[in-house]
């Protein structure tokens, strides 16, 4: 597989009206772009994914094949690869990184696209998470450049219980001493095991901890899955984990010049082909709210998948008869 590499954005000015200096976009690719520059599947990542945890939902004969469609898998602003609070020099380094939205995302992610790519058109955007965030917002930022979306486990907009649950991993990080408003000398590592300890009830379902899936995941106990969860978390930096829930907070595809707060509007402005396919137990994400955006979306399929696990139903590669929904819910969009 190949390396990522770099793509200089230089001064980038954001929704904030903060200019990032120096803004870096990490990315990878598999496959050719063909002539007409219309063969891009584009990949965001997720949450405390990375372009290298995309790399499982594609492959030689799956619906996205490198031997026919040019993959572009492009990490998130604060997720350690690209531009982020612990990649990023003085002034803006650590807290002092500026809030970046999915509108400032996507935007850079067209000029990767375009002015280094070459990419006319994008046959698709998918992704989990907040991964499927990004390709709602790629419907509605570029609606003439897009041909279809696969958001799953994801949401065109953070709702009021997903910004709450939100608050309660990273209030956790926060009461640890070391954290020091992110000016922190040392891992504050009860914090991170604290976010861990918080956000993993959040991730299954009440019949994932009920009848014990976490057996099927190699763990003997409960406390076993979660440590494992400590573990995990205390790779990666503090200040990123934060700069990502704000963007995470306010990801919305109406707020902003284009939309103005109308989010129907947004929504009915999408003409990509999508299929939006929830997870049935996800606590993160609710289905209902799904039903609600499919319905002002004029070329939308809702394909609820009903699993036990909840949000990480969705995590790449993790649920085999998930991925194999998605597999062939791509197929059929790239079909057209």
């Amino acid at each position: 597989m190949p390396r990522h590499r770099l793509y200089a954005l230089g001064a980038v000015r954001l929704q904030s009206g903060i200019t990032l200096r120096n803004a870096q976009l990490a990315y990878a690719t598999y496959g050719t772009l063909n002539s007409a520059g219309d063969n891009a599947v584009v990949l965001p990542t997720f949450y405390t994914g990375t372009h290298l945890r995309n790399e499982s939902l594609f492959g030689p004969g799956r619906a996205i094949d490198p031997s026919r469609h040019f993959i572009v898998s492009i990490n998130l602003f604060g997720n350690g690869y690209s531009s982020s609070p612990s990649n990023t020099g003085h002034p803006q380094d650590g807290p002092r990184f500026p809030p970046t939205t999915l509108f400032d995302n996507v935007a850079c992610q067209h000029r990767l696209l375009t002015e280094c790519l070459c990419v006319r058109r994008v046959a698709l955007v998918l992704g989990w998470s907040m991964a499927g965030m990004q390709a709602y917002q790629w419907a509605v930022q570029y609606p003439d450049m897009v041909d279809a979306i696969l958001p799953y486990c994801s949401a065109a907009r953070c709702s009021a219980l997903n910004y709450a649950f939100l608050d309660g991993p990273k209030a956790a990080l926060q009461a640890d001493t070391a954290w020091r408003e992110g000016e922190y000398a040392k891992l504050p590592e009860r914090g991170l095991r604290a976010f861990a300890r918080v956000y993993v009830a959040w991730a299954y379902s009440p019949r994932f901890f009920r009848d014990g899936l976490y057996r099927q995941l190699g763990f003997a106990t409960l406390e076993d899955l979660v440590q494992d969860w400590e573990e995990n978390h205390l790779k990666w930096d503090a200040n990123d984990l934060i700069a990502k829930i704000w963007t995470w907070q306010h990801a919305d595809i109406c707020d902003n010049p284009i939309y103005g707060g109308d989010f129907n509007g947004a929504l009915q402005s999408i003409r990509a082909r999508a299929i939006v396919m929830p997870s049935s137990t996800d606590m993160y994400f609710l289905p209902q709210d799904n039903v609600l955006e499919v319905e002002k979306m004029p070329r939308a399929e809702l394909r609820v998948f009903d699993t036990p696990w909840g949000h990480c139903g969705g995590s790449p590669g993790r649920v085999p008869e998930f991925q194999q929904a998605i597999d062939e819910a791509a197929a059929d969009l790239l079909r057209g």
